[in-house]
């Protein structure tokens, strides 16, 4: 059975949405799951529609403009969150520990492997979750000078249990599977969780691939696809 993650990103307290990563344009999230952008009233709501965890992106956080984290330790007390607020380093994903289930630390933000590393000498594999960001098909980073293929032996030497592959061009488009993106990291299917533009299709589609988790934004909360 396929588990569907529901997506959350947040901007000013509130639930936004918006296309392929352009947080500039990004207005507050119409959704099916409550009448408001309000991110606890959501949360409340996806639970009681059989969500089991959440993502939530905390993108003021992420771009140094301020932060949600009181909203996200509320969320996190009605369903466990899976957080990217923008890790760059040890220090700032050990704070982020108080606040979430598990963290994410993503190429856009992370600033060396070497700290990637020092977090998973100290830590459980259980609370982090590595998300290889990817534009226009090359990895996505700020800091990092490596290509997707050369991220590719660390993923195997560090043997996350997770791995999100975020597809942000695809992201609120639903254009469906990436497959060139997908065939690109098969040897760590076992581990991936796919996001970015995924439509009611794509569920079935990679189901058949052997994908047992999917980040599910857009068509969600637009009621094309049930969490359950």
């Amino acid at each position: 059975m396929m588990l569907k993650i529901p997506v959350l990103d947040l901007k000013g307290g509130i639930a936004v949405s918006g296309k392929s990563g352009q947080r500039e344009t990004y207005t507050p999230l119409n959704t099916c799951y409550a009448n408001s952008a309000n991110p606890v009233e959501i949360a409340e709501n996806l639970k009681l529609n059989g969500a089991s965890e959440i993502y939530i992106a905390d993108l003021d956080l992420i771009e140094s403009k301020g932060h949600n984290i009181n909203e996200i330790k509320m969320v996190n007390s009605i369903l466990p969150v899976i957080f990217d607020g923008g890790v760059k380093d040890f220090d700032s994903y050990t704070f982020f520990l108080d606040y979430a289930y598990k963290i994410i630390v993503a190429t856009e933000t992370l600033e060396s492997i070497d700290e990637l590393k020092k977090i998973f000498d100290k830590y459980p594999k259980e609370r982090i979750v590595i998300s290889i960001d990817i534009k226009d098909n090359e990895l996505y980073t700020k800091n990092l000078n490596i290509t997707l293929n050369e991220i590719k032996p660390i993923l195997r030497e560090l043997d996350p249990n997770e791995i999100i592959l975020l597809d942000i061009t695809g992201v609120g488009t639903n254009k469906g599977v990436n497959y060139e993106l997908l065939n690109e990291f098969k040897e760590f299917k076992d581990k991936l969780i796919i996001a970015g533009g995924l439509n009611k299709d794509s569920i079935a589609e990679l189901e058949k691939e052997g994908i047992k988790k999917v980040l599910i934004g857009t068509s969600l909360h637009s009621g094309e696809i049930a969490i359950l």
